[in-house]
C-alpha cells in the first residue's frame, strides 16, 4: 500500500504537533488527525468536538437526582485514540496529564478516570489544531499550585491526626 501525499500542507505539521502531548504516539495522532481534520471550524467548540467523538461524560439528571453518566458512542476510531493515549500519559511522570490521572483514580476509579483524562487530551489537541500551536506543558504540580490553601489544610489535618502539633511559618525568601 502506498502511502499518498496530502494536499492540505497542515497534516503533516498536525501530526508532529500532537506527538508533543504526552501519551500521544504517531498512530493516536494520525487518528484524531483522520478523525477530526485540520480544519476545526466544523466544531462550535471543544465541547462539540468531545460529545462527537464520544468523550463527553452524560449529564443526565432530575429533581436533584443523579442519573446515568455514561459516555454516549460517539466516532468509534476517534474515540479510542485519546483513550488509549490517556493510559500511556498516565504513566508519564510530571506531567498534567498525570497529575490529572491521578486526582480521580481513587475515587472514581480507573476507567472513569482514563476517560476524563482522554476527554482532556482531545480538547487539548482541538486547540492546538485550532491555533496551529504547539503543547504547553502544565506540569505535574499544577493542581498544587493552584490550592495551596487548600492543601497546606489537609496536610496540617493529616499530621495532626498522626499525633502531632503542627506550628507553619512561612519561609523568610533569600534576598
Amino acid at each position: 500500500m502506498e502511502a499518498r501525499e496530502c494536499r492540505d500542507p497542515f497534516v503533516a505539521e498536525a501530526v508532529r504537533l500532537l506527538q508533543t502531548i504526552p501519551g500521544v504516539g504517531p498512530r493516536a495522532a494520525g487518528a484524531i488527525v483522520s478523525g477530526v481534520g485540520v480544519d476545526t471550524s466544523r466544531f462550535p467548540s471543544d465541547s462539540h468536538l468531545a460529545s462527537w467523538a464520544g468523550v463527553c461524560p452524560g449529564n443526565n439528571g432530575s429533581a436533584g437526582k443523579r442519573q446515568s453518566g455514561r459516555t454516549n458512542k460517539g466516532s468509534t476510531y476517534l474515540r479510542n485514540a485519546p483513550i488509549q493515549s490517556a493510559w500511556a500519559a498516565s504513566h508519564t511522570k510530571q506531567t498534567y496529564p498525570a497529575a490529572q490521572y491521578r486526582r480521580p483514580v481513587r475515587t472514581k476509579g480507573q476507567k472513569r478516570a482514563l476517560v476524563a483524562v482522554g476527554h482532556s487530551i482531545l480538547v487539548i489537541a482541538y486547540h492546538m489544531m485550532k491555533r496551529r500551536a504547539g503543547y504547553e506543558e502544565l506540569g505535574g504540580d499544577y493542581f498544587d499550585r493552584q490550592s495551596t490553601g487548600h492543601l497546606q489544610r489537609r496536610l496540617i489535618r493529616r499530621l495532626e491526626r498522626l499525633g502531632l502539633k503542627v506550628v507553619v511559618e512561612p519561609v523568610a525568601q533569600a534576598a
